[in-house]
């Protein structure tokens, strides 16, 4: 299995305090993304549309067709090759009003074995309480390819269940937003921080006057705000271009299991510290030996199992870290040590029981 280790050199030690932009740290709360979600027909399919077995595919088709007055023979299966069912979502960007386009993502519920060449049919676009938001429809964009000889044989080049309609989806109904009405504008932090939220108001207050900023906690702002449009949106104008101080956030070092990846953020630190790490190997290998009777025994040929195990340990010598050792010291000892990722687990786990690591440990 293929290691890595990510190291993620963020800033360089010590931390300096850095101006950033104030909506790189907070969203606006009432000013959001909304999801949309809705079932359609992928039509012009090449045979590769869902099987006979997925039977609401076919429904789907006999309760379309009944809408332009065709009525199938009851029990009748049309038997469709060229079409698909499919999920179709999207994305309402906030303030977006009636006419308006946004791209809809595509993909299919059945057995459909490819969606590239299709047609997608109007397919109303439904938000979570219900309401039909915008409707979608045009030509699918396929991205992925897949290939079947007739001995059996296939190739696939990523997904070609799934596609893009770009501009697929027409706004048809304004998603209401209490932004404009609210007597406060609440700003929410991105990550929640008593010295940023400290900061935020400070350089608020600075700029537009005592008393315009409060914090409700570590991620809460209360803002006032002009009450009429124009003026609140020159306002949000020049809170975007108002740069704050960030707070200091802990160290993070992020373990992800699935894939071995160790990504240790600078400014981890450690304690004063002597580290052991041995490898312990157990081999067994099997060597059946056969039994032969002596002659006119009547014994029977016998096959007797034979185990050999073998027990080995590495003997790695204890290494020292010196008190507050930087990032830099810490990839350098574990690197020459020849570690893996999993050794690079192991040992800072254990420095954070031991209480001599500065950082949080995040396991994904």
């Amino acid at each position: 299995m293929l290691y890595r280790i990510c190291v993620a050199l963020l800033l360089t030690w010590p931390l300096s305090t850095r101006a950033v932009p104030l909506m790189d740290l907070v969203d606006i709360e009432g000013i959001r993304g909304n999801q949309l979600i809705g079932y359609g027909l992928v039509v012009g399919l090449d045979g590769t549309g869902d099987k006979n077995q997925v039977k609401f595919t076919s429904q789907s088709v006999t309760n379309m067709i009944k809408q332009f007055g065709i009525n199938l023979p009851p029990n009748v299966d049309p038997k469709l090759k060229n079409v698909a069912a499919v999920t179709v979502t999207a994305e309402i960007p906030p303030s977006y009003s009636p006419g308006q386009s946004v791209d809809v993502t595509v993909a299919s519920l059945g057995d459909a074995k490819s969606l590239r060449g299709g047609q997608l049919l109007m397919t109303p676009l439904h938000g979570v309480d219900g309401e039909i938001y915008a409707l979608a429809q045009g030509a699918i964009v396929v991205g992925g390819l897949n290939a079947t000889g007739q001995s059996g044989s296939s190739v696939a080049i990523n997904s070609a269940n799934s596609g893009r309609v770009p501009n697929g989806a027409t706004v048809e109904r304004l998603i209401p937003s209490d932004f404009s009405t609210r007597e406060e504008v609440m700003l929410n932090l991105r990550q929640p921080s008593f010295q940023t939220a400290a900061k935020v108001v400070e350089a608020v207050n600075g700029r537009f006057g005592s008393g315009t900023a409060s914090a409700l906690d570590s991620t809460k702002i209360s803002i006032r705000a002009p009450v009429t449009s124009t003026q609140r949106i020159g306002f949000m104008a020049m809170l975007e271009g108002l740069e704050v101080e960030e707070g200091r956030e802990r160290p993070k070092v992020v373990f992800n299991s699935r894939t071995g990846t160790v990504v240790v953020g600078q400014g981890v630190r450690v304690k004063a510290a002597a580290v052991a790490h041995g490898t312990l190997t157990v081999t067994i290998s099997e060597n059946p030996q056969v039994s032969q009777p002596n002659a006119f025994s009547g014994g029977q040929t016998a096959v007797v199992p034979r185990s050999d195990v073998a027990v080995s340990q590495d003997k790695n010598a204890m290494f020292k870290w010196p008190e507050g050792a930087s990032l830099d010291s810490i990839i350098n000892t574990v690197n020459s040590l020849g570690a893996t990722p999993d050794d690079v687990m192991s040992i800072l786990q254990a420095l954070e029981q031991a209480g001599a690591l500065n950082a949080e440990l995040i396991v994904i």
